[in-house]
């Protein structure tokens, strides 16, 4: 089968950074899907993996969104049937997306929501995930009990910024501030439910204030925390919360949400496969968000189709969320 890997970090730039590779096609396990893989989109946790050394000899498949259908299934699968259209963001540990077949645990996965397309579907799971644990898994926060509330959405833009808005605006009913840097980031945010939009670049307090809001229940940082943790640490509120979805530079002082009894939270969407820990409850979050896809209370966060899955593709979606510009989501569909 065909499939897109790297043997060994190397820079965006270097011609074999990514390659089209050619693999046996896997054989899936007892709880496993086999899925023909028909679109996928582009993380910025791809890049990292792509970056670090591989722990053994060959090429490793990157890619943790996928939408497809299902070809075969293991034995012990009950939920999925040959021809389901699916959509899932996968295991860290195992071959990804990139591939023209996938094998992925049944209880990471989802039915598409209907109505929709395999490309916008791509778009969709691992942000989604990574937004629905933080806001709820992490924070504690719920339909029932957020609205009214406020959140600070640091990294609007981004694929978690623009899923995290949506859910949080739409579902929960809360007012969402999103940083954006340039007007066409604060305009698409706006688009995705945002009520306000500030300029992170002169810090996050200062253009607070300028809103008339000196404090907000909870904070979401999809960027890397360590310039704005003073900052939020001032905004966050008596029993609010904070979490991150990026890794800290340096140690990250939690003392000034003592007083506050503040809560802190780290979010890594792939802790449920890594430890093979309460697995179910992320095809649960798929399903959830599948209908309300359905009902029109979501919509996909792609924001553009790079063409089909190959390495000459994947290294632009690559050099494109290196460069830190990247708005929504960009997808990639179809083998050539």
């Amino acid at each position: 089968m065909k499939a897109v890997g790297f043997n060994q970090p190397r820079a965006i730039e270097d011609v074999h950074a990514l390659e089209d590779i050619q693999l046996e096609q896997p054989k899936p396990g007892p709880r496993d899907l086999l899925v023909a893989v028909e679109a996928v989109s582009v993380n910025p946790v791809d890049t990292k993996v792509r970056q670090r050394p591989l722990a053994e000899k060959g090429h490793k498949v990157l890619g943790y969104d996928a939408a497809g259908r299902v070809e075969a299934v293991g034995a012990e699968v009950r939920d999925f049937l040959p021809g389901d259209r699916v959509w899932y963001a996968g295991a860290m540990q195992r071959q990804g997306s990139n591939a023209q077949y996938q094998c992925v645990d049944e209880r990471l996965v989802a039915k598409m929501p209907e109505g929709t397309g395999m490309q916008e579907a791509a778009a969709l799971p691992l942000t989604v995930l990574t937004a629905w644990e933080s806001l709820t898994d992490q924070l504690g926060l719920t339909p029932e009990n957020a609205a009214g509330k406020t959140l600070l959405m640091v990294g609007g833009a981004g694929g978690v910024g623009s899923i995290a808005t949506q859910l949080a605006a739409r579902h929960f009913g809360m007012t969402v501030i999103a940083t954006a840097g340039r007007q066409t980031s604060a305009d698409w945010c706006t688009a995705m439910g945002a009520t306000h939009t500030i300029d992170y670049r002169n810090g996050l307090r200062e253009p607070m204030k300028g809103l008339g809001i000196e404090q907000v229940d909870a904070i979401l940082l999809a960027q890397e925390p360590d310039a704005y943790w003073s900052d939020v640490c001032e905004l966050v509120a008596p029993l609010g919360g904070i979490v991150t979805i990026v890794d800290a530079r340096g140690p990250l002082d939690v003392n000034p949400l003592k007083p506050k009894s503040a809560r802190f939270a780290w979010e890594f969407m792939f802790t449920r496969a890594l430890f093979g820990v309460d697995m179910e409850r992320q095809g649960e979050i798929l399903r959830a968000t599948a209908r309300l896809v359905e009902e029109g209370v979501l919509q996909t966060t792609l924001s553009e189709s790079l063409g089909p899955i190959n390495a000459a593709n994947l290294k632009e979606a690559h050099r494109r969320i290196e460069s830190g510009k990247t708005i929504g989501k960009l997808v990639l569909a179809g083998w050539e």
